[in-house]
This record gives C-alpha cells, structure tokens and sequence, in this order.
C-alpha cells in the first residue's frame, strides 16, 4: 500500500493520538498476572499490541476487547505453556518484555516474528536472564528470534546495562518479581520508567537508587497483583509527528489532547524548543502513575539547527527520524550523535532516515551514531519514500512530503499499521490548507 502526500501551506486542528504502545504492552501482561478484571481505557488498537493481547490468552488470561477497551481477567500468576509459539510480529519491546515476564514461570514459551523481528539483537535480553537461571536462548542460534524460553526458579543478580535500553531493564525487573532475592539493574543513562512506575502503582517493590532500579522478588511464591481500571494516554511518539509538523509549517497550529508527558518521553519537546518551536503544555494532570496534558504546537517562529546527543539519546530514540525532518526545515545544520541504536530498529534507522531525505532532495551525510542533517533546502516533491517496512519512516515521510513543491509517494505504508493505524485519519482530522 502506497500513500501520495501532497503538500499543505498549513495545519491546522486538534487531534487525538492513539493509547500509548509501551503501556498497552506492559499493562496486558501485568493485568494478565493480577488475580481480578481490569479495565484498560484506551488500549491501542494496532498490530503489534493485538499481538500482546494474543499472547496473554494463550498464556491463561481472558481476554474481552471492544474497540480500545480491553478487559483482562487476570491468571492470578497460574500461566499455563502455550498450545504453540507466540506471534510478535514486528514488536521488539513485547519480544523481549514477555521473555522476561515468563522468565518467573514453570513454562515453555516460544516467541517468533516476521522478518524485520529476526534480524534484531535479542542476545543482550537472553544473557541477563539465562544469569538469573532461565533457559532462555535464540533458537536459531545467532542471538535472534525465534526464541525459546524456559521459565522456572530465578535467583536475582545485579546487572549494569551495556546500553541504556528501558526494553532490557523491564524484562529483567519483571523476571526479578519471581526471583530469589534483589534484581538490581543499572543503566548507563536515563531510560523509560513505565514500567517501574507501573509495579509502584500496583504496590510491588519497586524503588530507584541513583543510577539503578531495584526489585525484590518473591522467591517464587504468587504475586499480590490487584486488578483495578487503567485509563492509558496518547502516545507521545505518535504526537511527536503532528508537533514537528506543526512546528515545521508556517502558520500552523496544532494542538494533540490527553498526550502522556511522563518526563522519560517527552525529550522531544525540549529538542524542539532548543530549535525554536513555539511549544505549550496544557491541562496537566498528575496522576498517580502516568502525567499527561495537552501539547499545542504553533508554526511560524524561526528554527535553527542544534547539537541532539548525549544521555538524552535514550529518552527520545523513536522519535529522531521525524526530528530529522524538522532538522530539514531548521536554518543551519543538526547533528545527531550517539544514536548508534537506531542502526538496529525495525530497519537501520539511519540508512532509512537519510534515504528518506535524500529522496527530497536534503543534503544530509551519515555517520556511524548518527546523521547530520542540512537545513533550509527546498523540499523536492515528485520523488518516492521507501519505508523500508518501517512504520516511523513511512510517517516521517509524510511529515516531509507537507513541505514539498509538489506531492511525494510513501511507498509500503502498511507497516504503520503495527503503531497508528489511523494516522492517515489524523491528518485528515488537521484540515490541511494550502
């Protein structure tokens, strides 16, 4: 499926994002291990989270959903081996979560993919908890899914992060709730906290000590999972391309409702207001687990090329493709460095990304962490985007082509199916003018 995106002079509108896709895949595992029914309220609807749900009713726990609301009635910790290997599509992070959620277990677990999953490093997850005593190993022996993982007895062990990746962290912490002893796990630099202020909010525990997190396990013994109702915010990955998009276009005013503003995802604004952007944060609601509010982006004000690296790399990750494009509209040039991890998303990110620009005509030299990225060229319309298969390039691209001289094809635009299958409807509910 291909998608030909013309240009627009603005946007202008609110929108709503889908459910955040890191909490929908931690809360349907953690609802799965409670011992009642919870409710989760604005479950995202995609691929790669239906595939969760999937896995979760194959591990024992029922499973009722009804647009983006999801009921899950809870095993009570009983997981049960599933009747045949478990489908992650294209989701590295529910790969390597449920490794370690069945870690804990007495059961035999199988996870598998498509092609994109089977080339990414899943060595870096099998070799902490094969440490804390689970036969955990890639199957096809090159550190790759498939994977196979038999759970049972764990022992909790410290552990320092060779990169600071909150997928690596959530596995062991969740594989820790059953272990013997302390599972202490540091990390290098800052890195998403849902999952930790997920088990503070169902009373595990859980606790931070500078540079580590730390949980204590229970030796093997049932879990005190309380089931209760779950509203999930907006995605702040999903809003980051109405925000750039926003902020790039002249004139444009956009504003994303009931977005999650937890402090380890919202990286990107503070890039986008160091660029120049005209940001507002609104209706903040602290709640107990997760903050979120509404983000009003207005386009206009001048935006010059800056320095994007350092720990901070960690917390905004998923969204450098799209700040690229912003980069593309900045006077002067970005860099992105120390971002050698998006060498190994669903495709190497930075190949794509500057494929991506390239092909409308932004001047843009890669390095091996990173790209540098030349502001202020006209956009070239008239050329093709290859997604590569990878959901965030092909939105990027779009974000791109509202700037061209003339309309842009995205081709393989399927794959945003597996993060926001209505992001063609976003735009839409933005009324370009032009």
């Amino acid at each position: 499926m291909d998608w030909i995106i013309a240009p627009v002079g603005r946007l202008q509108g609110t929108v709503a994002v889908p459910g955040d896709k890191s909490l929908s895949h931690r809360l349907a595992m953690l609802c799965a291990l409670s011992g009642g029914r919870s409710v989760l309220h604005g479950y995202l609807d995609s691929e790669d989270c239906l595939h969760a749900l999937d896995a979760v009713a194959a591990l024992g726990a029922g499973v009722e959903r009804e647009g983006t609301r999801v009921v899950i009635t809870g095993t009570g910790g009983r997981l049960r081996t599933p009747d045949g290997p478990l489908e992650m599509g294209n989701s590295g992070t529910l790969t390597r979560l449920l490794a370690g959620l069945v870690a804990g277990y007495p059961v035999e677990v199988r996870l598998q993919g498509d092609a994109s999953l089977q080339s990414r490093p899943m060595r870096r997850v099998l070799e902490p908890l094969a440490r804390m005593g689970a036969d955990a190993v890639s199957l096809p022996g090159n550190g790759c899914a498939p994977l196979r993982i038999r759970g049972g007895r764990l022992t909790g062990i410290a552990y320092t992060l060779p990169v600071a990746s909150a997928q690596i962290k959530s596995a062991m912490l969740l594989a820790g709730l059953r272990a013997r002893g302390t599972t202490r796990v540091v990390e290098p630099a800052p890195s998403r906290d849902h999952t930790e202020r997920l088990l503070a909010a169902l009373g595990l525990p859980v606790r931070r000590d500078g540079a580590a997190v730390e949980v204590d396990g229970s030796d093997g013994e049932p879990l005190d999972i309380p089931a209760r109702d779950w509203p999930i915010p907006g995605d702040p990955s999903s809003a980051a391309f109405w925000l750039v998009a926003g902020a790039a276009l002249p004139g444009s005013e956009v504003t994303v409702r009931q977005v999650g503003l937890n402090p380890t995802r919202c990286a990107f604004l503070d890039v986008l207001r160091e660029m120049g952007a005209d940001i507002e944060v609104s209706g903040l609601r602290e709640t107990a687990w997760e903050p979120q509010g509404d983000v009003t982006v207005r386009g206009g004000a001048p935006l010059r090329g800056i320095e994007i690296g350092g720990a901070r790399i960690a917390n905004l990750i998923d969204e450098l493709p799209v700040l690229a494009v912003v980069a593309a509209a900045a006077r002067g040039t970005t860099r992105i460095r120390d971002a050698a991890e998006l060498r190994v998303k669903e495709s190497d990110r930075i190949a794509t990304t500057a494929a991506m620009l390239q092909a409308c005509g932004v001047p843009v030299e890669t390095r091996d962490d990173g790209l540098d990225v030349a502001g202020g060229a006209v956009i070239r319309g008239g050329g093709v985007i290859a997604s590569r298969g990878d959901h965030r390039i092909a939105m990027a691209g779009a974000v791109l082509a509202l700037r061209a001289t003339e309309p842009v094809t995205i081709r393989g635009t399927a794959c945003v199916a597996t993060s926001y299958p209505g992001f063609i409807d976003g735009l839409r509910a933005l009324r370009p003018m032009g």
